[in-house]
């Protein structure tokens, strides 16, 4: 295995691409990347059982989904956030806004998990929330501003110590200067070109003129994609204010992603944003677009750029859309298939929360496309927030792993139905 990885990175590098460390890189992981050992043996587990565990079984009982479908408690993780399954089926790495990444193993296959562990806990991450896998195996993990790449994840994940590399040096994929608190949970897909695409969430409310230029060239505000060796970077996707969702239509290959709307123009206004991608380079509108066709306040009177695309649907106001994916299963009725499933967040500045719940997205034969809820009731009759849905992903058996940040845990939703 050690030779296999050494000879891949080895070539990889020789080809040019970006995984040689830098002066900057921090010492662990220059040991991990030299197959060295660091030291570090201990991990953090989280418990499975008890009374935490319990509570949110009981919130689980207030969801509603359409017949034949149930909603269990698969894993209890803190600050889930995004999540990846493993190729082989062996382990889910969930990502979070904070310093961990979390392995989750379902050892007996009952698809509850047994064990829920810090994943690689001899790095420092900084806001690990998105990872994402290749086909062949490879994990990415995409940070505020790095991506780290972790061949043979799935085999390496029972040590503390593993085989980890830079596909994008920290401080690489944006300026410094441009680091924020603000709308950095990244996340990353490979698509069907097998590149991978990362969403560069710009840090304002609206982004100012002053940046236009700089984030145009970074792609700050849009979605970037790379070779998988970290080469021939280039934007892809402008004119989008956050996006924390991405992945590509099954059988045209076309890259749909979720939005996040401008703050502070109403309840009611603008839509959130679930978009439809044709073709390399268009722009999806902001920031002379707050979310669909609502003219920003501070753009209000700029001449709109030519072929702005709008989006494939509008969702309700800040109800914060998030995570989405296409169902490939065969666990889910066949009306589900190439569907769109979407976490939505849940609304943080509206008088009467929204959101907090899974939606499905419907396409038709000629693209067109309608959203509606598919498992609600986390906010409850008084309006408090019982969690918080951000992503989504499929299992292998087709069931559909949904990630909650507030109650810190992973749920399952499986059909036992008949159509």
């Amino acid at each position: 295995m050690k030779t296999l990885i050494s000879t891949l990175i080895t070539t990889t590098m020789l080809a040019g691409g970006a995984i040689a460390q830098g002066a900057d890189v921090p010492d662990n992981l220059e040991k991990l990347s030299g197959f060295k050992t660091t030291g570090t043996t201990e991990f953090t587990y989280i418990e499975q059982t008890g009374d935490f565990a319990d509570g949110i079984k009981k919130t689980l009982e207030k969801i509603t989904l359409p017949d034949g479908f149930k909603i269990e408690l698969y894993a209890v993780v803190p600050d889930a956030r995004h999540i990846a399954v493993g190729t082989q089926g062996v382990a889910t790495f969930v990502g979070t806004r904070k310093d961990k990444v979390w392995s989750v193993t379902d050892r007996n296959k009952d698809r509850i998990a047994d064990e829920v562990k810090d994943f690689a806990p001899s790095l420092t991450f900084s806001i690990p929330n998105g990872p994402c896998f290749s086909k062949d195996g490879f994990l990415y993990i995409a940070e505020q501003n790095r991506v780290l790449l972790f061949p043979a994840a799935e085999y390496f994940y029972e040590s503390a110590d593993v085989a980890a590399f830079n596909l994008v040096a920290k401080g690489d994929l944006i300026p410094v200067e441009d680091e924020s608190y603000n709308h950095t949970a990244r996340v990353c897909k490979i698509g069907p070109d097998n590149k991978i695409y990362i969403s560069l969430g710009q840090p304002f409310n609206v982004a100012p003129k002053d940046k236009l230029d700089s984030y145009n060239e970074w792609g700050i505000g849009g979605i970037i994609r790379m070779n998988l060796d970290g080469s021939e970077r280039e934007v892809y996707t402008r004119g989008v204010r956050n996006s924390v969702g991405h992945d590509f239509h099954p059988e045209t290959g076309e890259l749909w992603f979720t939005d996040n709307q401008t703050d502070g123009m109403g309840d009611d206004i603008p839509p959130g944003e679930i978009n439809r991608q044709t073709e390399a380079g268009q722009n999806f509108g902001h920031p002379w677009y707050g979310g669909g066709t609502t003219r920003t306040n501070e753009y209000a009177n700029d001449e709109l750029p030519e072929g702005l695309i709008n989006p494939a649907v509008e969702t309700v106001a800040h109800a914060a859309d998030l995570g989405m994916m296409f169902y490939t299963g065969k666990m889910f009725p066949e009306k589900y298939q190439n569907a769109i499933f979407s976490a939505q967040h849940g609304s943080w500045n509206r008088t009467t929360p929204v959101g907090a719940r899974v939606m499905v997205t419907m396409i038709d034969e000629e693209g067109n496309a309608s959203i509606e809820p598919f498992a609600e009731g986390w906010i409850d009759e008084n309006g408090e927030y019982l969690g918080r849905p951000v992503d989504v992903a499929m299992l292998r058996d087709g069931s559909l792993l949904v990630s909650d940040d507030l109650a810190g845990a992973l749920y399952r939703i499986s059909y036992e139905g008949s159509e």
